[in-house]
């Protein structure tokens, strides 16, 4: 039984980005949903939709061979505002290069957005 959903996710994901496959299913729950909807809204996967296995659930991703490293970020730092491009420097490869995964008091989002709307949270994933 897994710990941790959203790295067992985003560990399938890159996995099958790396094998070369145009798809690949993961374990659903509404935290793994929201980081989907954020890295779709980056272009970094396609439409994924959630399948019913008579328990949790399953959500099945279009991949677009963008991924390089995907993974959770645990524990779940929080992160303020003035904190953030120390975090970016840590998680992320180069400036501007791929995104941090939030989650604020106003949802899910990545850090680009969360700096526009002068907002912290805690870290929960990073993509490039």
């Amino acid at each position: 039984m897994a710990q941790d959903l959203l790295n067992e996710a985003l560990t399938v994901i890159r996995n099958a980005e790396r094998a070369g496959k145009t798809e690949c299913t993961t374990p659903a729950s509404e935290l793994i949903k929201d980081v989907l909807l954020v890295m779709q809204k980056n272009g970094y996967i396609g439409n994924f939709e959630r399948m019913d296995d008579k328990k949790s659930g399953r959500f099945k991703i279009e991949l677009m061979m963008k991924i390089n490293d995907c993974g959770a970020i645990s524990p779940r730092f929080s992160i303020s505002l003035k904190k953030m491009e120390k975090k970016e420097i840590v998680y992320l490869p180069a400036k501007d290069f791929g995104i941090l995964v939030l989650s604020t008091s106003k949802g899910v989002m990545d850090q680009k957005e969360a700096k526009s709307k002068k907002i912290g949270g805690k870290l929960i994933s990073f993509v490039y």
